[in-house]
């Protein structure tokens, strides 16, 4: 399992937050409950496990909603 942190473009909408946390939980390998869009740091926060997903897959998710990704970080749990 990994945790990953990822920093967006400056969310300006609360809707903007549902959309992503949508998308990421329903993505196969990523674990439903772990994930958290905090809206002031436009930074997106979830577990996974590297085995069925990876961390490339979760960022183009996220850019497929018009979302940037500016950079993201991984650390093992």
């Amino acid at each position: 399992m990994q945790k990953a942190t990822i920093q967006l473009e400056t969310l300006t909408c609360p809707s903007c937050l549902l959309k992503i946390e949508n998308a990421t939980k329903n993505l196969q390998g990523v674990q439903k409950e772990s994930v958290q869009v905090l809206f002031n740091s436009s930074k997106v926060t979830l577990n996974f496990d590297e085995e069925i997903i990876n961390l490339e897959k979760i960022e183009q998710a996220i850019a497929t909603l018009g979302y940037v990704v500016k950079k993201s970080q991984v650390k093992a749990l």
